[in-house]
């Protein structure tokens, strides 16, 4: 019962990060994408705060502020940056299909930098799964859009924040990272105006409806992933992250009238097929490892 209320929650979060996107994607219509960064970071670094401060859990703890934390922050303000822009120059369902290589990269930067060992079958799965990602996004051909690379970006600094993750000591909650993160995103924001020369714009009545929904969507999604590792197995739920790739698709179809092609239906679930692949490969192995 526990695996099924968290898959069930896994695909709940999923849901609230692709509405998080789409709300995110129609407000750069209005806003500039760094004032809309400064105002995720305000407010959800005040809400980690405050829940981290209800459980007297210090944000300014010696432990909290050393390479680990800083550099996980830090990737998280890179990711941001370069997710949102993506999201407001090119197709959602793009974005959401390529950000599903997120796991390959992972695995591949932990061979290459952690030491830990790939075999041939997951070096083969990430190969095919990059080779997924190149039919959506087909660098040198007719439908090839620059700001699909920003995505690549968002991968890879990803993949850094969980990399670098693992180097955080037990005594730093995961409110006081999210705090972190969230706040570093502020930064990113006020340079990515200062880069881009924009000014920051008033919002109207209506806009802060939406701007509340984005808050409610991505702090929501955050504690429905977080209980989910929580109640249930993490080889139950983890195939079911790869929802989020469906309800973005959904979103931009009903939403945003988008219509993705072949191509990027296909590299998409290559990227899925060899990112389930990986994962189950992995746990055979940790598996495998316990027995012997």
């Amino acid at each position: 019962m526990n695996n099924i209320n968290g898959i069930l929650l896994v695909i709940a979060a999923m849901a609230a990060f692709s509405a998080e996107d789409a709300l995110i994607k129609h407000l750069s219509t209005w806003f500039p994408t760094g004032q809309i960064l400064i105002a995720l970071g305000i407010a959800a670094s005040l809400v980690f705060a405050a829940l981290a401060t209800a459980r007297r859990q210090s944000l300014f703890a010696r432990a909290a502020w050393q390479a680990a934390p800083l550099i996980r922050a830090l990737s998280e303000a890179i990711a941001a940056t370069a997710f949102v822009t993506a999201l407001a120059l090119i197709d959602i369902s793009t974005v959401a299909a390529v950000f599903q290589a997120t796991p390959l990269a992972i695995t591949m930067g932990a061979a290459l930098f952690l030491g830990e060992k790939v075999g041939w079958r997951r070096w083969s799965a990430i190969l095919v799964g990059f080779c997924g990602v190149l039919l959506i996004i087909r660098p040198g051909l007719d439908g090839f859009e620059p700001a699909s690379l920003f995505v690549l970006v968002a991968v890879a600094a990803i993949a850094v924040r969980d990399l670098s993750t693992r180097f955080i000591v037990p005594e730093v909650s995961s409110l006081v990272v999210s705090f972190q993160g969230f706040a570093s995103v502020i930064f990113s924001g006020l340079l990515l105006l200062w880069l881009q020369g924009d000014r920051m714009v008033a919002p109207e009545p209506r806009h802060y409806a939406l701007i509340a929904a984005t808050l409610v969507f991505s702090v929501g999604g955050y504690y429905a992933i977080v209980q989910a590792m929580r109640v249930a197995d993490a080889s139950a739920v983890q195939p079911f992250r790869y929802t989020r790739l469906v309800f973005s698709i959904l979103a931009g179809v009903l939403v945003f009238g988008e219509q993705p092609d072949a191509l990027t239906l296909t590299g998409a679930a290559l990227v899925i097929a060899t990112g389930i692949y990986t994962f189950l490969r992995e746990r055979h192995i940790g598996r495998a490892a316990r027995i012997a």
